[in-house]
């Protein structure tokens, strides 16, 4: 009869080791979870870029604006969508009816974080952070 109870005892111990290890798993999958929805809502807030337009340089501002992108957006539509831009080639010509006169050496120019882009509106694809800048200007 006492083999009987150390069975049982034994029995009872594993089961207890068995459920208390499973509850702290839960409790680390909970963790994980809330970690998980943290990151996702900072990225969902990250998910945009500034758009500064300007001219001269950056001598005068004409608008500044923070717009919400998604993944793999490209520059001309995102700017089509939040301004009245006209292109050619993919190309920007004019933004908010502001575009060279005939014979005029001015021209869009766009920089991304400070830095020239090697490509046109129509190739570049946004990254969320960007600070975009078109500005007005002799070339």
């Amino acid at each position: 009869m006492s083999k009987w109870y150390v069975k049982l005892f034994a029995l009872l111990i594993i089961i207890g080791l068995v459920t208390g290890c499973g509850a702290d798993g839960s409790d680390d999958d909970a963790t994980t979870d809330s970690a998980k929805n943290e990151e996702n809502n900072v990225s969902e807030v990250e998910e945009s870029v500034v758009i500064v337009l300007s001219k001269d340089e950056g001598e005068e501002v004409i608008a500044e604006e923070e717009i919400s992108i998604n993944e793999g957006d490209i520059l001309l539509d995102v700017m089509k969508e939040h301004f009245d831009v006209e292109e050619e080639g993919g190309f920007i010509t004019s933004i908010e009816g502001i575009a060279p006169e005939e014979n005029e050496q001015k021209a869009w120019m766009y920089f991304v974080d400070g830095e020239m882009s090697s490509v046109g509106a129509n190739e570049y694809e946004l990254t969320p952070g960007e600070e975009i800048t078109f500005d007005f200007q002799a070339w």
